[in-house]
């Protein structure tokens, strides 16, 4: 498979508020942040730190806001096919098989029908999924799922691919796997990938650089380099050393700062009001 041709995402002090009750929310407050080609960039926070709500941003599922996003130079307006999306929740449709459900991601691509058949094959092997393109959302695992949900993420060769939470929802050990699989794919694509995660251990395995935001409201308190080799080993006193150091800096008098899994502690997310939401598709 070609690599695909990715350019640069630039975000420049960008600010967010929700207004609530008649109460002005601030989520995000001047946030900037260049992204190279090619880079993979882990946002990490806890929950409430605005982190989703700035993917939703560069989905362009969200316009109100101010300051500017540009991918490839062109402000973000709308969605569109060249930033491709993979949620928490798989959001697979259940009345289609796992091709189906990739292959409704192409339906305004300008590809013939064969060439869209074969995009999703190539996908569903690029995902380790080859045998179960027949399958229904309902006989697939919960990573298989969402390994159908990445390969719709992908199929239509997006400048960057946005992951929110992909595998908050996974147990450890097939969180891992995907980890794995997701680091594989994007070796191979080279596509951007900008992934949200409240996980500190994942921001590391697989981020470029580290993006550490703080809450209320949202804003950048650190961007880390990631200077190790990969694939990484956790264990590796580099590894470990690194992540303490990010996560005391969450570390809050009188709260533990992680739990046993890494994660940061949670406070109450902001979200839109229900009037608000837009999908993706």
């Amino acid at each position: 498979m070609n690599a695909v041709v990715s350019e640069a995402l630039d975000i420049r002090h960008v600010r967010k508020r929700y207004l609530q009750h008649g109460t002005t929310l601030d989520v995000l407050d001047d946030v900037s942040l260049s992204v190279r080609p090619g880079e993979f960039i882990s946002v990490l926070g806890a929950s409430g730190c605005g982190k989703s709500t700035l993917l939703r941003l560069i989905a362009g599922l969200d316009t109100d806001y101010s300051g500017d996003i540009l991918v490839a130079g062109e402000p973000v307006r709308d969605t569109s096919l060249q930033r491709g999306i993979v949620f928490q929740d798989h959001r697979l449709f259940p009345w289609l098989t796992a091709s189906q459900n990739i292959l409704a991601a192409l339906r305004n691509a300008p590809l013939s029908a064969k060439q869209k058949r074969d995009a999703v094959a190539e996908h569903i092997a690029l995902v380790g999924l080859k045998g179960f393109e027949n399958a229904y959302p309902n006989q697939l695992s919960g990573g298989m799922a969402q390994r159908v949900a990445i390969a719709r993420g992908l199929v239509n060769r997006p400048r960057v691919l946005l992951l929110d939470e992909p595998f908050g929802a996974l147990d450890a050990l097939t969180r891992g796997r995907l980890q794995n699989e997701l680091q594989r794919i994007w070796q191979q694509e080279r596509i951007t990938m900008i992934l949200v995660t409240h996980d500190v251990d994942e921001a590391i395995y697989l981020g470029d650089r580290v993006v550490t935001m703080a809450p209320r409201p949202g804003r950048i308190k650190r961007i880390v380099d990631v200077a190790l080799p990969r694939p990484r080993d956790r264990g590796d006193a580099r590894f470990i050393r690194l992540r303490d150091e990010i996560v005391a800096e969450f570390g809050e008098p009188g709260t533990s700062p992680r739990d046993s899994g890494g994660n940061l502690p949670h406070t109450a997310p902001a979200h839109p009001p229900i009037t608000e939401w837009r999908l993706a598709w």
